[in-house]
């Protein structure tokens, strides 16, 4: 098993944006120690909550602060912005560290038609020229056509499209590039998703199909521990479909929420544990080896927005444990 951290930064609550910013790096430093393999920076704005809005500032910052671990986005919100200056800023990373790029790429307004119009300079909504676009950058970094994007490094990042279903993997597949599922958002659409993008896929820019899955993952001491711990993330995750406060709340908060939820909130509650696992190390070991023999996927970026940071850091050791 592979595997890497996919970071949306979350904020705690009586946390700075810079705070953040620096715990994260160290979570980095903490990862590659582990034996992770690479670590993912989500791009979101409009929220006070998620810290991450410049992935590719993140990746440069990560990987000069350590030595191997890979570092990526995930992902880029492609529709908004030219697929040559995208390629450009890839380009740089991989020439700065070679060999540690992962580049992932996402079909997003990045949060609502208010912030997709100020990212793309209030051009018209470009959102259906994704395939395009998504085409136009492997190309790029293919070093294919008359046009190259600069730096021309000798070695070639990996791009990787972000999906939730069977469409995404068809296009990630037809285009050569890899493919990324988003378990931790619409789960019930994996299975099908990797079977379409393995029979679909032709050589591009990667020889062979190239997957990963994305989920979330608290793992406790125990089965029990873990559930306490998850209640700042089922309250994070219910505040953020809401579109209420995105910042994490501390687990004692968190657990007077769980107790005073309705029962349309008691549902979403637990409709959303399918998008985790949750649970001590063997429950996790179970359900994630169960999910990567229904996928066929060896290859897991993990997500973790619990409030305690010590606990999160020793989440992420249980598992390396379970694996690396």
């Amino acid at each position: 098993m592979r595997l890497g951290i996919l970071d949306q930064m979350p904020r705690q609550k009586g946390m700075t944006a810079e705070e953040t910013a620096a715990s994260t790096l160290e979570m980095v430093r903490h990862a590659e120690n582990l034996g992770y393999g690479s670590y993912w920076f989500a791009e979101h704005h409009a929220t006070r909550g998620m810290v991450s809005s410049s992935p590719e500032i993140m990746m440069a910052a990560a990987a000069a602060r350590t030595e191997s671990i890979k570092v990526g986005s995930g992902g880029i919100l492609l529709p908004q912005y030219s697929a040559y200056k995208v390629a450009a800023q890839i380009s740089q990373l991989e020439s700065l560290y070679p060999g540690r790029i992962e580049a992932g790429v996402g079909r997003s307004t990045g949060g609502g038609e208010f912030v997709r119009k100020r990212l793309a300079d209030f051009k018209p909504d470009q959102m259906g020229d994704y395939p395009e676009k998504l085409e136009a950058l492997a190309g790029y970094l293919n070093k294919e056509g008359k046009i190259r994007a600069a730096p021309r490094t000798e070695g070639k990042p990996e791009l990787y499209a972000l999906g939730l279903g069977e469409n995404s993997a068809e296009m990630a597949a037809a285009l050569g590039v890899g493919y990324v599922f988003g378990h931790f958002i619409k789960p019930d659409r994996g299975k099908a998703a990797f079977e379409a993008y393995r029979r679909k896929f032709r050589p591009g820019l990667l020889g062979s199909p190239k997957a990963k899955a994305c989920v979330f993952v608290i793992c406790g001491e125990d089965d029990e521990h873990a559930e306490y711990m998850a209640a700042s993330q089922h309250i994070w995750l219910l505040n953020v479909e809401k579109g209420l406060d995105s910042r994490v709340p501390d687990v004692t908060t968190a657990h007077e929420r769980m107790s005073a939820l309705n029962e349309r909130e008691k549902e979403t509650v637990e409709k959303n544990r399918g998008r985790m696992i949750i649970g001590g190390p063997e429950t996790v070991k179970r359900k994630l080896d169960h999910f990567s023999a229904l996928y066929q996927c060896k290859d897991w970026l993990l997500l973790s927005n619990m409030y305690d940071r010590e606990e999160k850091r020793k989440s992420f050791e249980r598992v390396s444990q379970l694996y690396l």
